[in-house]
């Protein structure tokens, strides 16, 4: 085959042809895994049933972990029985194939999460018909998804306090959201929601707040902006919008130092965030910066592709051909040997099949090696002299976030400041099924050029602190993590942190006993996805 680099969508078309071929790749194996009925006895097999031996059978050759999974009669897929739903067993299902794998450094699995006993911590299903609406990419998981596009209020918000006394603050403001178009920013706070006051006691009150502000269709607040100018009876309705993921972009001058200061809010599609990241770049590039701020602390991750152009912008022209990561795959998926992935077309931009020598292209038809999949550093922009890059972090920073992170510490002056990451050195593509289900199996492990890859438990910062300074809005010098940052940048060390307080409807609190709880927080996306696979030679 020619040696042509792909571009694949996230979302794929529906083809009739796809469930046939799930259906006959499941009868290939059933000789050799299903028990032949009793004499004069039909047996029944449900399509539910050939979508749990999909799952499986597609893990034992794709997921990063197959070395640990035993065979289709010791798991036995069938036995997801009792979720209550199909979804929900299969879920079950990925579930049981995500604790396998035993990381020795912990005893526990690779995809164990302490915030969940019955989800992995890194692999997920989801039915397809669930997608954002607006958007031929699904992001399942966050109010804006990958290809900009927003469907609700346009913010992210958290309860800043304690259980008995608190502030619902909103933490961000999606750009071109109805939040951000009715003068609402970060730091504002809300104390009344459709004519209910909240703040006083959390463990009652926070279900009714989730629903009013992520689930309803319209909302009235009042509270008051981040300047403290008081608004009342603001009525928010969903709505449609496109957004792009800088949430913020200015210069600081610390000193005798120029700093560059982005808030990213996600890795988005090249068409929504390359052109955005470029003019921010070519404005710090304008303005003589040599230190810069990245803002990841709600940054999930997202493709790939985004998180390498970012890393290009950063690095100076001279590490251009220097390695920046490579993906590993597991052994099958590198000798070619995934064969099931012939039941996957690979498809174009515009989802439509593409053909090599006249024979449709299948995942099976990619490269999966070392070697091809190693990503060398290519400069984009004009930006250079880069002295600190100073990255503001939180559990929230996941994946391409990560991937960044990693990518540029063997060659630049990298610090964090803020609390410790996610830890998802582990990306993905989607496997369709039954044309209606996609399932993302941790498949590939990333590795910078010193082969550091091993982040699990996440990156723990230079300078930590567990203040997120919501009061503040991005950019702000005063903003904890901000002045903590250029406060590096000016001083080459982090200062000591003194004791400080806020305070919450009245009453003082200490900012290292703060509670900050992230309102529908289960929602943010976590996730590195690659879209560049290339055929083989």
């Amino acid at each position: 085959m020619t040696n042509m680099k792909l571009s694949g969508k996230f979302n794929f078309a529906l083809f009739g042809i796809i469930a046939m071929l799930l259906a006959a790749s499941c009868k290939k194996d059933k000789k050799a895994v299903t028990p032949d009925p009793a004499p004069g006895v039909q047996p029944t097999v449900s399509r539910a049933d050939l979508t749990k031996d999909s799952i499986f059978l597609y893990a034992k050759e794709v997921y990063l972990w197959n070395d640990a999974l035993p065979s289709y009669e010791a798991f036995g897929p069938r036995k997801f029985t009792t979720a209550g739903t199909e979804l929900g067993d299969y879920n079950a299902e990925l579930y049981a194939i995500s604790q396998a794998k035993i990381n020795p450094l912990t005893s526990q699995p690779y995809e164990y999460s302490s915030s969940s006993s019955t989800s992995a911590k890194y692999s997920y299903i989801f039915d397809i018909a669930n997608q954002n609406p607006t958007s031929s990419i699904l992001d399942l998981k966050s109010s804006v998804d990958l290809d900009g596009n927003g469907n609700d209020f346009g913010f992210k918000a958290g309860a800043y306090g304690s259980a008995t006394s608190y502030k619902i603050v909103l933490q961000a403001v999606y750009p071109g959201s109805p939040a951000q178009k009715a003068g609402l920013t970060r730091g504002a706070a809300i104390t009344v929601i459709n004519g209910k006051a909240y703040g006083s006691n959390y463990s009652t009150e926070s279900s009714a707040i989730n629903s009013a502000l992520f689930s309803s269709g319209s909302v009235i607040i009042s509270g008051t902006k981040k300047d403290g100018t008081p608004f009342t009876n603001l009525t928010l309705n969903k709505a449609v919008y496109s957004s792009s993921p800088i949430l913020k972009d200015t210069v600081l001058v610390q000193g005798a130092k120029t700093v560059g200061y982005l808030a990213f809010a996600r890795f988005s599609s090249s068409a929504n965030a390359q052109s955005v990241l470029l003019a921010a770049f070519n404005k710090f590039s304008a303005a003589g910066i040599n230190n810069l701020v990245i803002d990841l602390r709600y940054n999930g991750g997202g493709y790939v592709s985004t998180a390498q152009y970012l890393a290009n912008l950063i690095a100076p022209s001279n590490l251009t051909g220097q390695v920046m990561f490579a993906e590993h795959y597991n052994a099958l998926m590198q000798t070619g040997q995934a064969k099931i992935l012939s039941h996957q077309p690979f498809l174009d931009a515009n989802d439509k099949v593409q053909y090599s020598n006249g024979k449709m292209v299948t995942y099976a038809d990619l490269d999966y090696t070392v070697k091809t999949n190693t990503e060398k550093f290519e400069k984009k922009g004009s930006l250079e002299g880069i002295t600190n890059v100073v990255f503001i972090v939180s559990g929230g920073t996941a994946s391409a976030s990560e991937l960044v992170i990693n990518s540029l510490k063997p060659y630049m002056n990298v610090k964090l400041v803020g609390t410790t990451t996610y830890g998802k050195p582990v990306g993905f593509f989607p496997i369709r099924l039954e044309n209606k289900y996609d399932v993302y199996y941790s498949m590939f492990q990333t590795r910078n050029s010193a082969g550091q890859g091993e982040y699990f438990a996440g990156f723990t910062p230079d300078a930590v602190d567990s203040y997120d300074d919501a009061l503040h809005d991005f950019g702000d010098r005063n903003e904890n993590y901000i002045a903590k940052a250029i406060g590096y940048i000016a001083n080459g060390a982090f200062a000591v942190s003194s004791p400080k307080s806020i305070t919450i409807n009245s009453q003082k609190i200490s900012t290292s006993s703060l509670e900050i709880n992230n309102l529908n927080d289960e929602s943010e996306f976590k996730g590195m996805i690659e879209n560049r696979l290339k055929l083989k030679q």
